[in-house]
C-alpha cells in the first residue's frame, strides 16, 4: 500500500512537471471536467464526504500514459504483438463504465420526469425530487468527463497503431461536451421564434442520416470533410442514433468542432412505426442546404426522397461500397 501511494505521489509530480511545459489540459478536458455543481456528497453513510471533480490536466496525461506505457513496455519484446489487444482492452473499460454511467443517468432523467409528473406538494416528495435531480446532474458530469477519457485514449492508441479504435457492436461517440451540441427540440423553437444563438447557430444546416450497421468511420468522414470544405460554417443536422452513422458523424462533429443539432425521435408522440417518418419531415421543415445519408432502413431511404422534393440532392454512401443504388 505505500509503494502505492508513493506511486501517486511520483505521477502527480510528474503531471505537474509535464503540464508546467505543455500548458493546461485540451479543450476538451477543460471542458468535460469542468463541473457546475460546487461539491458533491459522495459515499454511503457516515463515510460521506464532499468532493469535487479530478484535475483535468492530471487525467488527460494519466490517461495518456496508462495507454503509452502498455506499448513501450513490450515494444521490441516477444509480447509486443500482445500490446494492441490489451491497450484495446483497456480502452473499452473506459467505454464500458462510461456507458453504464450514461445508462444511469438516463434512469435518473426518468425518475425525475415521473417525480414531476406525480408532484404533490408534500416536503417528502421535494426532498426525493431534489435527491434524484442531484443525482441526475453528479451522473451527467461523470459520464461526459468518463466518455471523454475514453475518446483520449482512442486518440493515443489511433497515434500508436495507426487504426482507430472501435467498440464491439457499438460506434465511439464523442463526448457531447466536447464541442457544441443543440437538441433538435431546442432547434426547432429556437427556429420557430426566430432566435439566433445558443440553440439555433448561424450557418447552412447540412442533413445526415446513417443506420446502425456502420463500423467504417471513412467514407462518413470523408463525406463530411468534402461537404465542409464547401461550407466552412455548416451546422450538422443528425438524426440522433448513438450508433452506426449517427455517431460516426458526431465524432466527425467533435473532431472538427462543427456545431451539432440531434433531432432524435418522438415515438412517446408519434410511436414507433410514423416517428421516424415524422422526424424527416421536421428535417424538409427545417430548410437545409444540403445533405449526406448513409445506407440504412427504410428511414433512411424515405429521408432521401423527402430531401430530393426540396430540391436537395443528397450524398449517398452505400455500406458495401460501390454505387449507391439503394435509395433511387
Amino acid at each position: 500500500m505505500a509503494q502505492f501511494k508513493r506511486s501517486i505521489r511520483d505521477f502527480k509530480d510528474i503531471a505537474a512537471l509535464i503540464a508546467e511545459e505543455t500548458g493546461q489540459a485540451n479543450d476538451n478536458f477543460a471542458t468535460a471536467f469542468a463541473s457546475d455543481l460546487d461539491g458533491v456528497r459522495v459515499g454511503r453513510g457516515e463515510e460521506e464526504l464532499t468532493t469535487d471533480m479530478p484535475d483535468a490536466t492530471e487525467v488527460q496525461l494519466a490517461v495518456e500514459l496508462i495507454i503509452t506505457t502498455v506499448f513501450d513496455v513490450l515494444r521490441d519484446t516477444r509480447l509486443e504483438s500482445a500490446a494492441e489487444r490489451i491497450a484495446w482492452g483497456v480502452i473499452f473499460s473506459f467505454h464500458r463504465v462510461a456507458d453504464q454511467w450514461a445508462a444511469q443517468a438516463d434512469k435518473a432523467t426518468r425518475d425525475v420526469q415521473d417525480l414531476l409528473g406525480t408532484a404533490d406538494g408534500s416536503e417528502i416528495h421535494s426532498v426525493e425530487l431534489e435527491r434524484v435531480h442531484d443525482l441526475l446532474e453528479l451522473l451527467d458530469e461523470g459520464a461526459d468527463a468518463l466518455g471523454c477519457m475514453r475518446d483520449h485514449a482512442t486518440e493515443v492508441f489511433h497515434a500508436e497503431t495507426g487504426r482507430p479504435w472501435s467498440a464491439p457492436k457499438a460506434t465511439l461517440v464523442s463526448s457531447k461536451r466536447t464541442h457544441a451540441v443543440i437538441q433538435g427540440t431546442d432547434y426547432l423553437a429556437a427556429r420557430r421564434q426566430k432566435r439566433i444563438g445558443q440553440h439555433h447557430p448561424a450557418g447552412p444546416l447540412v442533413a445526415f442520416s446513417g443506420g446502425r450497421q456502420w463500423s467504417d468511420f471513412r467514407p462518413i468522414w470523408k463525406a463530411l470533410d468534402e461537404m465542409k470544405a464547401i461550407r466552412p460554417t455548416m451546422v450538422l443536422l443528425t438524426t440522433a442514433q448513438d450508433r452506426g452513422g449517427d455517431a460516426i458523424a458526431e465524432a466527425w462533429a467533435a473532431r472538427t468542432k462543427t456545431p451539432l443539432v440531434r433531432l432524435g425521435l418522438d415515438v412517446a408522440r408519434w410511436g414507433s412505426k410514423r416517428a421516424g417518418f415524422v422526424r424527416n419531415d421536421q428535417i424538409a421543415r427545417l430548410q437545409p442546404v444540403d445533405g449526406i445519408v448513409a445506407e440504412g432502413s427504410g428511414v433512411q431511404a424515405q429521408l432521401v426522397r423527402v430531401l430530393r422534393s426540396t430540391g436537395i440532392e443528397p450524398t449517398l454512401l452505400s455500406l458495401y461500397g460501390g454505387p449507391a443504388h439503394w435509395a433511387s
